[in-house]
């Protein structure tokens, strides 16, 4: 909380948000122990898929997405009916929690931060309902149109996460992919005016403090990250041309920073370039408050086990 506040703090926080693998080689017997055993100080709120729901299988899930064997493939929102149908009341953001398991990680984490994240934000949403291909032409063809959808999925985004406050989330992160490597996937001034006011209606609603998660080079997003009340940003990829000393001195007082270790070392079997990552991170984003430790993604399949361990210990030994 200091952190996030700007504020010294005994030591840099260590803030992983997704740890979403590895977790029987890294010796952790469940995802909802990894956060204290690998020393993060933020705990994730407990969540689970509904068993209805094809999401992450194969086939069309509530929202529109289309999957195939586990991966997205398409959207099939498109017009007013398919809007409402793949529109979920908001009484189902019930369904993805268990009060049961979390006060037991309440009770047995007391001196963690319960977080809350997942990739429920309105920009994010509306592009898998409908579809790469025709979200983007559906901004120059019917604007109108997308609005609707962007303020749907903003109020189950919101109910979703108020679901995760009123059992306990004391921080939330707000997942919403907004760019590739080379910059953000629309112009900063369309995003003024088609994601901004519902960004800024999202934390408005949510009583905790709100951190926007995006892969890719979200630099020219910055400025309506502070403007919708965001109090920090992760990521931060290096392998979008993202420096965290950059960021750091463009608005390192005005939002906390998240991340930037290179997930391509946690990729390798070269501990020293993790360590080094690290060290710069650590370096680069500043000891005074106003930076916490993570990589610019998350722990996911395909990392080398021997890397995230070395990257789990060293975070505990270069913030001690």
């Amino acid at each position: 909380m200091a952190a996030l506040a700007h504020q010294p703090a005994d030591r840099t926080p260590r803030f992983e948000i997704w740890i979403d693998a590895l977790h029987e080689e890294l010796g952790v017997p469940d995802p909802a122990s990894a956060y204290a055993a690998l020393g993060q100080d933020g705990v994730m709120l407990p969540t689970r898929q509904p068993a209805e729901s094809r999401a992450w299988k194969t086939g069309i899930d509530e929202w529109g997405r289309v999957w195939h064997a586990g991966m997205y493939h398409d959207g099939v929102v498109h017009d007013e009916a398919s809007l409402e149908r793949y529109s979920p009341p908001n009484a189902y953001a019930a369904a993805f929690f268990s009060p049961d398991q979390a006060r037991q990680v309440r009770a047995q984490h007391p001196d963690h931060c319960l977080i809350y994240g997942t990739h429920a934000g309105p920009f994010t949403a509306a592009y898998m309902a409908m579809g790469f291909e025709r979200f983007f032409t559906r901004l120059v063809d019917d604007i109108a149109f997308v609005h609707r959808l962007l303020a749907a999925r903003t109020r189950w985004c919101i109910a979703l996460y108020q679901q995760a406050v009123d059992l306990g989330a004391q921080v939330l992160v707000l997942g919403d992919d907004a760019a590739h490597k080379d910059g953000p996937m629309i112009s900063p001034d369309l995003w003024r005016d088609l994601v901004l006011p519902y960004h800024r209606q999202i934390v408005k609603a949510l009583d905790r403090p709100v951190i926007w998660h995006s892969d890719g080079n979200v630099e020219a997003l910055l400025p309506m990250a502070v403007e919708a009340g965001f109090v920090g940003v992760h990521g931060i990829e290096p392998a979008a041309g993202m420096r965290l000393s950059q960021v750091r001195s463009a608005w390192g007082e005005q939002l906390t920073l998240i991340g930037n270790v290179d997930v391509r070392a946690l990729l390798s079997d070269d501990a020293a370039w993790v360590r080094r990552e690290v060290d710069r991170c650590l370096a680069e984003g500043g000891r005074d408050g106003g930076y916490m430790l993570a990589t610019c993604n998350s722990i996911f399949e395909g990392m080398s086990p021997a890397a995230a361990a070395t990257y789990f210990q060293y975070s505990a030994e270069a913030t001690a």
